[in-house]
């Protein structure tokens, strides 16, 4: 009875104890595996922040103006009797335009010149009878009064020359004006009056040439702009010329870049309360506005953007746009400290540049900021930085 029940004790002890010693050697495998599968540091591709002077090149909303928008108005008061140009076609300084009836004006002139003949005989009368009776005063054969009324006579007939002799002078002004010609090269707009129109004296516009070689373009440069550039000067973050050195490129509203560059040859002494912008002008050669219309594609009024050269930053810092991360406070990226640990970095962009933003304030020099592999971190966590390869295009 003893040995029937000691083989199953001995057996179940045996169990127990295979067991046992198989769920230690269980338990430290894992352990041992738990400790050597701990996963590496995840590998980031990163740039080092460096600093280097590039040229920094505003763009700012311009409108293009004729260079002498002249105005045709008539300096005398008439009816138009011919036109001799075609609307919206060059033509010379000098070229007749408009012909006010002449004939009223004619007349005017030719009395006028009547009146001075006239002025003329009443002065060589006048010299005449002072000339016969002064020796007579000696000889007191007359009196003193009809000497010095002979005087008084000459006196009021040089004056009523004078005032015929400047009346010729306003007669043939007018007769002169009823043409009207070209005082610019340019390009002639449409006619607002034609045959048959009365029109006023310095009143009426007749129409408009434009002189189109130069041309302007005006931009408006907001005035926090013109605060911030001004700090960067003094802080030698930002040089330049003379600022009517300073070129401006072109560009129309199709995106076509217009091949010659312009001139700053013009800034406002104030800024304009209703805006809070300061003018600035450009000249820009336009060597086919004194072609045939059709030949140039560069008018007035036309809306283009205007991006200004001359300006130096000493030391600016450039990344890839691609490491550069939004978020609703704004821009940021993943900078890596000299431990290997993540660190979040708000920073200002403030332009791109081709393929990279141009950072403003958040970096320095010899940083090193994460452009590939940003995903898998986090804030804090701990990585393996390598060189950036960038793709080659």
């Amino acid at each position: 009875m003893y040995l029937t029940l000691r083989q199953p004790i001995t057996q179940a002890g045996l169990t127990i104890t295979g067991i046992s010693l198989l769920l230690s050697f269980v338990t430290g495998c894992s352990t041992k595996s738990s400790e050597d599968s701990k996963p590496p540091a995840p590998q980031v591709e990163v740039i080092t922040v460096t600093t280097r002077a590039i040229q920094d090149e505003p763009e700012f909303i311009g409108q293009t103006e004729s260079f002498r928008p002249v105005e045709i108005r008539p300096q005398v008061s008439g009816v138009i009797k011919k036109i001799f140009f075609t609307e919206g076609r060059n033509i010379k300084k000098g070229a007749r335009l408009y012909l006010i009836d002449p004939v009223p004006f004619n007349a005017a002139y030719r009395n006028s010149k009547a009146l001075v003949s006239q002025a003329q005989a009443k002065l060589l009368q006048a010299n005449k009878d002072l000339a016969r009776v002064q020796p007579l005063l000696k000889q007191k054969a007359v009196s003193k009064k009809e000497v010095d009324d002979a005087i008084a006579e000459v006196s009021s007939a040089k004056a009523i020359l004078e005032a015929a002799q400047s009346e010729v002078i306003r007669t043939k002004f007018d007769l002169d004006n009823t043409l009207i010609t070209a005082p610019v090269d340019g390009r002639v707009g449409r006619s607002q009056f034609y045959e048959g129109r009365l029109v006023e004296a310095q009143t009426s516009l007749l129409t408009t040439i434009d002189q189109l070689d130069p041309m302007y373009v005006n931009v408006s440069v907001p005035e926090n702009y013109l605060l911030r550039r001004r700090r960067e000067l003094n802080e030698h973050k930002v040089e330049r010329p003379d600022i009517f050195q300073l070129h401006g490129v072109m560009t129309f509203s199709d995106g076509s870049v217009y091949p010659e560059e312009g001139v700053l040859d013009f800034a406002d002494v104030a800024i304009r309360p209703e805006t809070g912008t300061l003018q600035g002008r450009f000249a820009f050669p336009n060597p086919d506005g004194k072609n045939a219309p059709g030949q140039s594609y560069f008018y007035p009024g036309q809306f283009v953007k205007v991006r200004i050269k001359g300006y130096t930053r000493t030391e600016a810092i450039l990344i890839p746009q691609r490491a550069v991360q939004q978020r609703p406070s704004g821009s940021f990226v993943y900078v890596v400290d000299d431990t290997g640990k993540v660190e979040l970095r708000a920073i200002q962009a403030s332009a791109w540049r081709g393929r990279e933003w141009l950072i403003e304030n958040g970096l320095h020099a010899g940083e090193q900021v994460i452009v590939e592999g940003f995903h898998r971190v986090l804030p804090g966590a701990q990585v393996e930085p390598v060189p950036y390869q960038e793709e080659q295009k």
